[in-house]
């Protein structure tokens, strides 16, 4: 299997244009379901021109890992980006590894991010970390049960094989497994992306911020490779929910399709945005001791998906 330079180029634009559009989409209709005018579709665009145009002021007590982490956090989010199918079948990356290489780089990134915010040595970021490092503890081993589920199902853990096996005749999207690994890799979605119930990514407050924690040092052109990294995980969750577990749309081969494969995915990715935003509109966040039972029961729907694949096959 020989590398696409073409689609590995082609791919990273559309990950590094598409990920801050969707943040966007989701801050403006969350604001519209509450009342408010909210920030328009484009602001995450604006502000990652701001702060690439401001300077940066870094703690005296930072070292190597503070200026080090962002570039870490933005490049493992753009290489998991290349390992899962978007609008084609062939993941451009997928040669180099598949669930476990996705898991691999996301856990990285996250590492990263807690050194980062350990570094300054502000009760803020140690905070932060430290819960970050709780929820991944939970939220890792859900994530890969749910992923798990599927290869199994394929036969192989390359999440382009998983995509072109549930293309497949067999493909049933009511199943036990495919419901169950779903509603365990939602969950996961919103823990990882610092979403509400879990997470609140418009707050500043010291009881309730886990993601926000960990970046109050940052400034400049660290801030934004750290918000726009985050961005582009979002966006890769996104993409493995909707093309691991409804693949319909996606071009078997480029170039042939990819312009109804392009508006398919579009739609996909709008369709879990809404439903990311009405979560969050109708659910308080939870109590920090109480987001383990929320993860552990993810653990719990991936576990039984794992284990209807062995009973309903």
């Amino acid at each position: 299997m020989n590398l696409d330079l073409t689609a590995i180029v082609l791919q990273t634009v559309l990950l590094l244009a598409l990920a801050p559009l969707i943040t966007g989409i989701i801050k403006n209709w969350k604001a519209r379901l509450q009342n408010r005018r909210g920030p328009p579709v484009w602001q995450p665009y604006l502000d990652l021109r701001k702060f690439f145009g401001k300077d940066m002021v870094i703690s005296e007590h930072a070292s190597w890992v503070f200026s080090f982490s962002p570039y870490v956090v933005f490049i493992t989010a753009l290489l998991a980006g290349l390992l899962v199918p978007m609008v084609t079948v062939q993941a451009p990356l997928s040669l180099f590894g598949g669930v476990l290489a996705l898991v691999g780089l996301l856990a990285l990134g996250r590492f990263f991010l807690a050194l980062g915010g350990l570094d300054p040595a502000s009760a803020f970021g140690g905070m932060g970390s430290s819960r970050e490092m709780t929820i991944a503890a939970i939220a890792e081993p859900a994530l890969m049960l749910a992923v798990f589920t599927m290869a199994i199902a394929a036969g192989s853990t390359d999440i382009s094989r998983i995509v072109a096996a549930t293309l497949g005749p067999d493909w049933n999207l009511l199943s036990p497994m495919h419901v169950l690994a779903f509603a365990a890799l939602f969950i996961v979605l919103l823990a990882e992306t610092g979403r509400l119930p879990v997470d609140n990514p418009a707050t500043h407050l010291e009881l309730t911020m886990i993601h926000e924690a960990m970046l109050l040092e940052y400034s400049g052109r660290y801030l934004a490779l750290m918000e726009w990294g985050a961005s582009i995980k979002q966006l890769v969750l996104m993409t493995l929910l909707v093309n691991v577990f409804f693949p319909f749309g996606l071009a078997v081969a480029a170039p042939a399709g990819l312009g109804f494969s392009l508006l398919t995915y579009g739609a996909k990715l709008l369709v879990v945005a809404g439903f990311v935003v009405i979560v969050e509109t109708t659910n308080a966040k939870l109590r920090l001791f109480r987001v383990p039972d929320l993860l552990s029961a993810a653990f719990v729907l991936a576990g039984l998906a794992l284990l209807s694949t062995f009973l309903f096959q």
